[in-house]
C-alpha cells in the first residue's frame, strides 16, 4: 500500500517504484515497469521475449528542492526476425534523457522574465539544453487586430540596433516583433497580409514619427491614424523646461541652482500644488516673462488634455496653436509648428483615445528581459521569448 502511494506521487503511467535514495542536493527514485507484448519496429510482429536489461538514469522535475534523477530498468526484447529493441514509455521520448514533463518546466519557467541560466540551474540541464528545447517554440504570424499599435524598441538583435512591436490595442495582447524599424522590414512585414485583412484595422496608434504614418496610409486605408497622447503632450514639456534651462543661463549660480532643483514646481499642474508651493511658483514665474507666458501655455496645454468634450478639445487647440505661434517664445512656436502638421491625428487621439500605454508597457517588460539575459543576439529566439512572456 505505501509503495502504491509513492506510485501515485510520482504520477508516471505504468510506472513502478522500487527503491528511493536521498542524497544531499538530489534523490534518485528507481523505478519499472511489468512487461507487456511490444510490436517489432522492423517487421511488425507482435514478442514478448525479453532479451536483456540495462539502467538508464533520466532527469526528472525537482523534488522537495532537490535535483531528481529516475533510474530506469529498460528491457529490450528480442524478436523472432532477429531484430532487437527497447520497450517504449509515454513519459519518455526515444534517445532522450529527460521526461516529457521536465521539458514542459523549461517551457513554462520560460514564461518568467528570467534568464535561461536561471531556468537550467533550476532544471538540473544546461543552458544549450534549455536553448534547444525552446527552439523548438515558434509563434507564428498573427492576424490583424481592429487596433494596431506599433512603436519601437532598443533591441540591439542581429538584425538591427531598434525592432518594432505590434500590438493589438484592444485586447492588450503582443502579436509580433518585426526585425527592424527601416521601411523595407516594415513594408516586407505586412505585403504578407491580404488587402482584405488589411481592411479590417480601422485604428493605427503610432508615436509622431513620419514612415509609421506613410505606412499606415499605405497598407491600411480604412485606419484612422491616432498619435499616442504621450508623444504629443512631452512637446509642451520639453518647451517649458527649455525655456526654463535659456533663462537658467543668465543667473547667478545661487539662483541657477534654485531653479533647478524646483523644476518639478513648475512641471507639475498647478491645481494640485500645496499652498506653500503655489507660492514658490508665483515668485519663480515673477522672474521672467518667458517663462510665465511658458508656464501659462503649459497649463493651458494640460487642462486641453484632460478635458472629454472633444469639441472644446479642438476649439481649444486651436486656439492654443494660435497663441504659441504668436507668444514670441521660440521654443513653443516650434511647439506650435510641431502640432500644426499633426494636428488632425491629435484630434483623433482626443477622439478616440486609443494610446500606446500597452505598449509602453511591454516594451518596459523587454527592456527587463534584455537586461537579466545580457542580451539576446538571435533575432528569433529573443522574439519568440518575447512572445512567450507576454502571451
Amino acid at each position: 500500500m505505501q509503495s502504491n502511494f509513492i506510485t501515485q506521487l510520482l504520477d508516471l503511467k505504468g510506472v513502478k517504484v522500487t527503491k528511493i535514495s536521498h542524497e544531499d542536493s538530489f534523490v534518485k527514485i528507481y523505478i519499472t515497469t511489468d512487461p507487456k507484448e511490444h510490436t517489432c519496429p522492423a517487421c511488425g510482429a507482435k514478442t514478448s521475449k525479453i532479451h536483456d536489461y540495462r539502467e538508464q538514469t533520466i532527469k526528472d522535475l525537482p523534488f522537495q528542492f532537490k535535483h531528481t534523477y529516475l533510474v530506469l530498468r529498460k528491457r529490450r526484447y528480442a524478436c523472432s526476425c532477429g531484430k532487437r529493441f527497447y520497450e517504449s514509455y509515454d513519459f519518455l521520448p526515444r534517445y532522450h534523457r529527460m521526461t516529457n514533463r521536465l521539458a514542459f518546466f523549461i517551457c513554462q519557467e520560460l514564461t518568467k522574465l528570467t534568464s535561461l541560466t536561471s531556468v537550467a540551474k533550476v532544471a538540473n540541464v544546461s543552458v544549450s539544453t534549455v536553448i534547444r528545447i525552446f527552439n523548438h517554440v515558434n509563434y507564428g504570424t498573427p492576424t490583424l487586430p481592429k487596433v494596431l499599435c506599433i512603436d519601437e524598441f532598443k533591441g540591439n538583435a542581429e538584425t538591427g540596433k531598434y525592432q518594432c512591436i505590434l500590438v493589438d490595442g484592444e485586447n492588450n495582447k503582443v502579436l509580433d516583433i518585426i526585425p527592424d524599424r527601416c521601411q523595407s522590414d516594415l513594408v516586407g512585414y505586412f505585403r504578407q497580409f491580404s488587402r482584405k485583412e488589411r481592411n479590417k484595422v480601422k485604428f493605427f496608434v503610432c508615436d509622431m514619427w513620419q514612415p509609421y504614418v506613410d505606412l499606415a496610409k499605405v497598407f491600411f486605408p480604412n485606419a484612422i491614424i491616432v498619435i499616442d497622447k504621450y508623444h504629443f503632450i512631452r512637446h509642451v514639456t520639453w518647451a517649458i523646461e527649455n525655456v526654463r534651462k535659456r533663462i537658467q543661463k543668465s543667473m547667478t549660480a545661487t539662483l541657477r541652482k534654485y531653479y533647478k532643483r524646483s523644476r518639478k514646481l513648475i512641471l507639475t499642474r498647478y491645481h494640485k500644488l500645496k499652498d506653500e508651493n503655489k507660492e514658490a511658483v508665483d515668485l519663480m514665474l515673477l522672474y521672467n516673462d518667458d517663462l510665465r507666458i511658458a508656464h501659462k501655455l503649459k497649463e493651458w496645454f494640460y487642462e486641453i488634455c484632460q478635458s472629454d468634450k472633444y469639441s472644446y478639445q479642438c476649439r481649444e487647440l486651436a486656439k492654443w496653436i494660435q497663441n504659441a505661434e504668436s507668444s514670441g517664445i521660440p521654443e513653443f512656436e516650434k511647439c506650435a509648428a510641431t502640432y500644426r502638421r499633426w494636428h488632425k491625428e491629435i484630434k483623433n487621439a482626443f477622439k478616440y483615445g486609443y494610446t500606446n500605454g500597452p505598449t509602453e508597457g511591454f516594451n518596459n517588460k523587454i527592456k527587463v528581459l534584455k537586461r537579466i539575459s545580457f542580451g539576446l543576439k538571435n533575432f528569433y529566439r529573443f522574439r519568440n521569448r518575447i512572445l512567450h512572456c507576454t502571451s
